[in-house]
């Protein structure tokens, strides 16, 4: 992307959400994410073109680019959280014990994607901008197993306010 004259990404998602106070079928602002799964998509050579061998990620989620996601969302009067992306590597869902872990360590929500590429982003000097839609509460939460059918569902249901946000941001950006 970068070589194509890229210079912002905003990276999309369906996760769990682990925060109590999130509900299914919002959307959550990514402010940081925590790196669960031990490993990192820079490992290796690092190839200076692209990047240097150590890049900052004291911000991964562009603050500038957050703000115009805050600011389209009261336009469009989406209620939109924001809070801290914890990944995990799947394919299955988190335990109850993993997700009460997740919680302690400051999670607000839990998927399988979207920190290896925003990593592999801000090493690239992309500004990424980084948006969750909450399709389910994260394991142990609530008495009920998870399903992938209700991801499904709830993000179906969380489509339509999902793309309107996304197409003004694009706007604005």
């Amino acid at each position: 992307m970068k070589s194509l004259g890229v210079d912002k990404l905003i990276i999309t998602n369906a996760c769990g959400a682990v925060n109590m106070d999130f509900q299914p079928g919002e959307l959550m602002l990514i402010t940081d994410h925590i790196n669960l799964v031990g490993i990192n998509p820079l490992i290796g050579p690092n190839n200076e073109e692209l990047g240097p061998r150590f890049p900052d990620v004291s911000c991964v989620y562009n603050k500038d680019l957050r703000n115009v996601a805050l600011r389209v969302a009261v336009e469009q009067n989406i209620h939109l959280q924001q809070g801290v992306y914890g990944w995990w590597s799947g394919p299955v869902y988190e335990t109850p014990a993993e997700i009460r872990m997740i919680r302690t360590l400051g999670g607000d929500a839990i998927g399988m994607s979207t920190v290896p590429e925003a990593i592999t982003a801000v090493h690239a000097g992309l500004k990424v901008l980084g948006i969750s839609c909450l399709t389910n509460m994260a394991c142990g939460i609530l008495e009920q197993p998870l399903s992938h059918d209700e991801v499904i569902e709830v993000a179906g249901k969380a489509k339509d306010k999902f793309v309107k946000l996304i197409k003004q941001i694009i706007k604005e950006i």
